[in-house]
C-alpha cells in the first residue's frame, strides 16, 4: 500500500467556486456581470477572482481551515470553467497567472494548502486542438485526440455533433485517452501546475476514463514531482478499487448523503435533490446510519479513511441547509459528524454562514459578505468543531469503532494511542439514552455521561474525552 500524503489527515478543507466567492476590483472585466446578490443563472458571470480569495483569507483563517479546494481556474467559456480552453493559463477573468501566484504565496504563508480541479475526460469547443479538427477535419494532426464519429462536425448543431462528448453535451468533446499523445499532454498539464506550487489535484469524473493504466500513469507522474501531492477522485459511490494505485482518497458523497438524511430526523427534502444524491432515498434512523457508516469504513483501510475528502454538499448538490429544510439543529448535528467521523472534512463556501440554494445553479450563488446576514450561531458551531478537531488528535488520526446497534443513539469512539473520544448523536425529537459503560468529560455539545450511561436531549450530539 502506497503512503498517503501525511498532511491530509490534519487538513480542514474549504471548497471555493472562484467566480462566486469574492471580487477584488483588481481584474479587468470585458463586459457586464450579473449582480452579485442576484439569483445565479446557468451562464452568467459574477466576477469573483483569485485576488478576491487572497483578500478574504482572514475569514478562512478565523474559521480554522488550512486547505483550499478550488473548482477549475483555467481559461474557459463558462463560469464554472469545466469547459477548458487552455490548460496552461489561469483564466484572465480570475486574474490570470499573477493572481494564481499571489494566492499560492499568500496561502502558503498562512500554512494553507491549495488543491486544484483537473478535468481530463473532456475539454471544450474552444480547446485549440478541437478547433484545429473543426478547421482541417481528417488532415488535422489532432484528429485522433477526439472520438470523431462522422464529418462534418456540428458542434453547435443542428443534429448530432458527430463526436463523443460528456453526457451528450456538445460543448464538452471527450478526449481520446487511448492516444498516447493525449495522455502525454494531460500529464504535462498536471506536472506543470504541481511544479508551480499546488498541493494536490481533485479529478473530475474519473470513472469516465477507462483506458487501462491511465490513472496509474497519472499518479506516478504527479508523485514524481512531489510524493506529498494529494490526489482525490470525484467518485460518488464505493471508491475502494480506485484507491492506492490511482488516488489517495475519494470525495465521500457515499457517506455524506446518509449523514444529512440521518441528521434531518426524517425531514430531509428528497424531492429537491438529484436522484444520484443522496444514494439513499428513504429516512435513515440511528441503527441504519450506523450500519451504513460501518459498511463504508470496512471498505477502506484506516489510512484511506483519513485521506478521503469528507463532505455533505458541494457545487454539484443543493445546499446542505436547504436539503435539511432550513433546520439549523440538523445542520449542526450533520456538521458535528462531518468533523468527527474519519476523513478530511471539506466545507463548501457559505455553508458556515447559513447560505441556502437548490441544485445548480441555485447552489452557486455569490458568497454573502454582508455579515449582518450571517447565521452567527451556525458560524460559531463550525469554528468550535474545527477547534475540537485541531485540539484532539483522535478526530484526525484515530480509528473508528461503533458502540451502539439499537435504540435512538448513534455512538462511536475514535481511538488513538494518545486519547479516546466518544461521539454520540440523537436525531430524534425526544431525549434518548444508551448504556455505554464509559465515563469521561464532555468536550463539545449537550448531553450527560453518568455512571456509564449517556443521555442526549432531542436532536443534539456530544463529544466526550474518555477516561483511561
Amino acid at each position: 500500500m502506497r503512503a498517503m500524503p501525511d498532511w491530509v489527515a490534519d487538513a480542514v478543507f474549504y471548497q471555493i467556486f472562484p467566480d462566486r466567492f469574492a471580487r477584488s476590483g483588481r481584474v479587468h472585466v470585458p463586459g457586464p456581470l450579473e449582480a452579485w446578490d442576484a439569483p445565479p443563472t446557468q451562464h452568467g458571470y459574477k466576477g469573483g477572482d483569485l485576488f478576491g480569495v487572497v483578500e478574504r483569507l482572514d475569514h478562512l483563517e478565523a474559521l480554522g481551515v488550512n486547505a483550499l479546494y478550488l473548482t477549475p481556474i483555467f481559461q474557459s467559456a463558462s463560469n464554472h470553467r469545466y469547459h477548458t480552453h487552455d490548460y496552461f493559463t489561469v483564466d484572465p477573468m480570475l486574474g490570470g497567472d499573477a493572481a494564481f501566484d499571489a494566492l499560492i504565496e499568500a496561502a502558503h504563508d498562512r500554512g494553507m494548502k491549495i488543491v486544484l480541479d483537473a478535468v481530463l475526460n473532456h475539454a471544450s469547443r474552444g480547446f485549440f486542438p478541437f478547433h484545429d479538427v473543426l478547421e482541417n477535419g481528417e488532415a488535422s494532426p489532432y484528429f485522433d485526440w477526439f472520438h470523431v464519429e462522422r464529418l462534418p462536425l456540428r458542434p453547435y448543431g443542428p443534429g448530432e455533433p458527430g463526436y463523443a462528448c460528456w453526457r451528450g453535451i456538445p460543448a464538452l468533446p471527450k478526449l481520446n485517452t487511448e492516444n498516447a499523445e493525449v495522455n502525454a499532454f494531460l500529464i504535462s498539464v498536471l506536472r506543470h501546475w504541481a511544479e508551480r506550487g499546488i498541493d494536490g489535484w481533485r479529478f473530475d469524473t474519473p470513472e469516465e476514463i477507462v483506458t487501462p493504466g491511465f490513472w496509474e500513469a497519472v499518479r506516478d507522474a504527479v508523485k514524481a514531482v512531489d510524493e506529498e501531492l494529494y490526489l482525490v477522485g470525484e467518485i460518488w459511490t464505493d471508491a475502494a478499487p480506485w484507491l492506492g494505485p490511482r488516488f489517495d482518497g475519494t470525495m465521500s458523497y457515499w457517506l455524506g448523503g446518509h449523514t444529512l438524511v440521518y441528521a434531518s430526523g426524517g425531514a430531509f427534502r428528497f424531492e429537491i435533490t438529484k436522484h444520484e444524491y443522496p444514494l439513499v432515498r428513504e429516512p435513515v434512523d440511528a441503527v441504519a446510519f450506523g450500519d451504513h457508516v460501518e459498511a463504508v469504513m470496512t471498505r477502506y483501510t484506516p489510512a484511506q479513511q483519513q485521506a478521503n475528502l469528507s463532505l455533505y454538499g458541494s457545487h454539484d448538490t443543493a445546499r446542505a441547509l436547504t436539503m435539511l429544510a432550513g433546520d439549523r439543529e440538523a445542520m449542526k448535528l450533520a456538521t458535528m459528524l462531518l468533523f468527527t467521523l474519519p476523513g478530511a472534512p471539506c466545507v463548501y463556501a457559505g455553508d458556515e454562514i447559513g447560505m441556502e440554494g437548490l441544485d445548480d445553479p441555485g447552489c452557486r450563488a455569490g458568497f454573502v459578505w454582508d455579515e449582518a446576514r450571517w447565521d452567527r450561531d451556525l458560524l460559531e458551531t463550525f469554528r468550535a468543531l474545527i477547534r475540537l478537531r485541531r485540539e484532539h488528535v483522535a478526530t484526525r488520526r484515530g480509528r473508528f469503532r461503533r458502540l451502539t446497534r439499537s435504540g435512538d443513539v448513534f455512538a462511536f469512539v475514535m481511538e488513538h494511542e494518545d486519547e479516546t473520544l466518544l461521539v454520540a448523536t440523537n436525531a430524534t425529537g425526544e431525549a434518548a439514552s444508551a448504556a455505554l459503560g464509559l465515563d469521561g468529560a464532555r468536550s463539545f455539545g449537550d448531553g450527560e455521561l453518568v455512571a456509564g450511561t449517556l443521555t442526549l436531549p432531542a436532536r443534539t450530539g456530544a463529544v466526550f474525552s474518555i477516561a483511561r
